[in-house]
């Protein structure tokens, strides 16, 4: 049985509705909010900060940390166990390195900057709206970057190639799934991320990359404006 249309309506290239916001949590170093369907995420950048204990400090450059955590009942399925998990591992390491490519750390030796995700409410493309408010987080923060990342899911539900997977589609029975996070630098246009749950063909999946590549422009944008309003009213903390 062929998917014929998206079970919200949307075109197979068009993502959520999207929502973006900078400086959102006034005790943090940086901070931002980002909002892609049903799927929410927040994000606090502390440092950079001395690193404790100190046979964890690198010489040379900063340290970056990520911490993802969903809250217990954000979730569309089950109830999320609250604390450390396999998949919340799992996504700050993937997180963390995503971001990696853009930031320069080497003005802060010895130093750490730690990065808390925190999920309220979900509905699919959970990690890659934490990279998005992340990458928001760190302008923030003033944290030096080459460019910003933009992330978002692309796939394959059924014989359909689609933009930003909402969770009935994850969830489709009636023909092969899969859901491909990617992760854009915004200037280079090279991948920071690039994961697969599922099957897809080579051809489907250079489509996929195509779109998602065109619909991170768009949430790239969406981000810089986020940034140039908080700072256009004059509000710097």
């Amino acid at each position: 049985m062929s998917y014929k249309k998206r079970f919200d309506k949307r075109e197979l290239d068009q993502t959520r509705p999207m929502e973006a916001k900078a400086g959102v949590i006034d005790r943090a170093d940086g901070s931002a909010y980002f909002k892609i369907g049903n799927t929410e995420a927040y994000v606090a950048v502390y440092g950079p900060r001395n690193l404790h204990p100190r046979f964890l400090q690198d010489p040379e450059k900063g340290v970056l940390r990520v911490n993802y955590n969903m809250m217990p009942f954000s979730g569309s399925g089950e109830r999320v166990r609250p604390g450390l998990s396999r998949r919340s591992r799992e996504i700050s390491m993937v997180t963390k390195n995503a971001l990696l490519l853009t930031l320069d750390l080497k003005e802060f030796p010895n130093s750490v900057v730690d990065v808390f995700v925190e999920l309220p409410q979900t509905d699919a493309g959970t990690r890659c709206a934490g990279i998005c408010a992340a990458s928001m987080a760190l302008a923030d923060a003033g944290i030096p970057m080459k460019e910003m990342v933009s992330a978002v899911s692309v796939g394959r539900v059924d014989d359909k190639i689609v933009v930003d997977l909402g969770y009935a589609e994850e969830a489709y029975e009636d023909g092969p799934v899969a859901d491909v996070p990617i992760a854009v630098l915004s200037r280079s246009q090279k991948f920071s991320l690039l994961q697969m749950d599922g099957e897809i063909s080579k051809d489907d999946l250079k489509k996929g990359l195509e779109m998602g590549r065109k619909a991170c422009k768009e949430i790239h944008e969406l981000q810089r404006k986020a940034l140039k309003d908080k700072y256009s009213t004059g509000d710097k903390k």
